[in-house]
C-alpha cells in the first residue's frame, strides 16, 4: 500500500457516556380539553418533558398527582366542581404548583402565591418556549411570574408596607416567596425620608423586595430581569446607602437603623 495514500483518523472513543436525561414529569389540569390536548402536546414534543396524566378540575388534579408524583402540576384557577386555588393546599406538599391560567385578577393571583403556588402564569403573556423553560425551572424550585401576577404581587407587597405599623421592628429572616401574605416588615420612614438616598424608580423598588426579605432570584422573577441585573443594582444601592449588607441597607431604608450622626447622601 503507497505511503501516502489518505488515511481515516480513527473516531473518538466516548469514555464517559452522557446518561440519559430523566424527564421532567407534569400532570396539566385544566377544564378546557382543547387546552389540556395542546399543553399536553406542546410538552411531550421535548425530549426532557413528559406528561404523565391530565385532569379536568382540582379533586383530578389531586388524586393524579398523589397517584403519579410528578415533578411539576400545571394547574387552572377556575374549574367546576374543585377549583385550583381550592386544591392548592392539598397538591403543594406533593409536587411544585405552577399556576397556568387566564384568571389575571390581582385577589386570585396573591391568594394562589398565599396558597403556595410555586409561579403563575397567565395566558397570552408567555410564548411556548418560555412555557417550556417555566416547567423546567419550576421543577427546579425557580419562581416564574407572567407581568400581571408580578404587578399583582409588587402591589401586594406595597400595600403591605402602605399598613404596617411603624413600630414592628425588622424581621430577621427572609421569607419564602409561597409565605408573601404574612409578610410584615416594617416601614420607619415615608418616601419623602427616603428621597435623600436618591434611588431611582427601579432602586427603590428593588430595595423595597431586599426588605421585604425576597431573595435576588425572587426578585429577578417579580421584576422580569435577569440576577446579574439584579445584583447590579443591589451594588448601586449599597452605595448609595453606604450600607455592605442586605440587613444594613433594609434597615437604614425602613428607618431601624441606630442613628450614627453621619448623612447618607
Amino acid at each position: 500500500m503507497p505511503d501516502d495514500e489518505p488515511q481515516h483518523p480513527t473516531p473518538p472513543i466516548a469514555l464517559f457516556p452522557t446518561a440519559p436525561v430523566t424527564p421532567v414529569r407534569i400532570v396539566v389540569a385544566d377544564d378546557n380539553p382543547v387546552v389540556r390536548a395542546g399543553l399536553t402536546a406542546l410538552l411531550t414534543g421535548r425530549p426532557d418533558i413528559t406528561v404523565v396524566a391530565e385532569a379536568a378540575d382540582g379533586r383530578e388534579a389531586y388524586e393524579a398527582a398523589s397517584r403519579h408524583r410528578p415533578d411539576v402540576v400545571l394547574l387552572d384557577v377556575r374549574m367546576p366542581g374543585v377549583d385550583g386555588i381550592s386544591a392548592l393546599p392539598y397538591l403543594v406538599p406533593i409536587a411544585p404548583v405552577l399556576m397556568l391560567t387566564y384568571s389575571g385578577e390581582p385577589e386570585t393571583v396573591q391568594e394562589a402565591l398565599r396558597r403556595g403556588a410555586d409561579g403563575y402564569l397567565v395566558h397570552g403573556e408567555f410564548t411556548a418556549d418560555q412555557l417550556v423553560l417555566a416547567v423546567r425551572d419550576t421543577a427546579r424550585g425557580r419562581t416564574h411570574l407572567t407581568p400581571t401576577a408580578a404587578t399583582a404581587l409588587l402591589a401586594q407587597l406595597r400595600d403591605a408596607n402602605a399598613h404596617v405599623s411603624p413600630h414592628l421592628p425588622y424581621p430577621a429572616t427572609s421569607i419564602a416567596l409561597k409565605g408573601l401574605s404574612q409578610l410584615q416588615p416594617s416601614v420607619g420612614q415615608s418616601s419623602s425620608d427616603r428621597s435623600r438616598f436618591q434611588l431611582s424608580a427601579r432602586e427603590a423598588e428593588i430595595m423595597d423586595l431586599i426588605a421585604s426579605g425576597m431573595t435576588n432570584q425572587q426578585i429577578a422573577a417579580a421584576c422580569f430581569i435577569s440576577e446579574k441585573t439584579v445584583k447590579n443594582h443591589i451594588n448601586r444601592i449599597f452605595a448609595k446607602l453606604h450600607s455592605t449588607s442586605r440587613s444594613e441597607a433594609a434597615a437604614k431604608w425602613l428607618g431601624t437603623a441606630p442613628s450614627s450622626g453621619r448623612g447618607v447622601g
